[in-house]
């Protein structure tokens, strides 16, 4: 169960990232990730990592890049079973919420109005 005193959460992202950003649609293959330092329910600070190629290590290549960067909680519209499955291994808690700025989901998920993903809830293309 995550610790919502101190959570460190990735949104998938479109370039150039940043509270202000749109949403990514499709995590894998999504420019970025803004991650987003979360202590007591209040926003601390917000980086940017680079998402590389999707092509680099596939789906999982963004569960070890952010699982590097100790990230313990991501929100998503959407994920495919085997990377969910990565980032439970890792110890990464998985969310889904169809906002269309990380700024609006930053405020939802401080909010509590996002719910963890349900295995019933991945895409089938994968």
């Amino acid at each position: 169960m995550l610790n919502m005193s101190k959570v460190r959460l990735a949104i998938p992202s479109v370039r150039p990232g940043g509270l202000a950003a749109d949403c990514s649609g499709h995590f894998g293959r999504c420019d970025c990730f803004t991650v987003v330092d979360i202590s007591d329910g209040k926003l601390i600070k917000d980086t940017i990592i680079d998402n590389p190629p999707h092509y680099e290590g596939g789906c999982l290549r963004p569960v070890n890049l952010l699982s590097d960067h100790q990230v313990n909680a991501l929100v998503v519209q959407g994920i495919g079973g085997r990377p969910l499955f990565g980032f439970r291994q890792a110890g990464i808690e998985v969310y889904q919420a169809n906002e269309p700025t990380v700024q609006k989901v930053v405020d939802a998920f401080c909010a509590g109005k996002i719910p963890p993903i349900d295995d019933t809830q991945v895409c089938q293309h994968q």
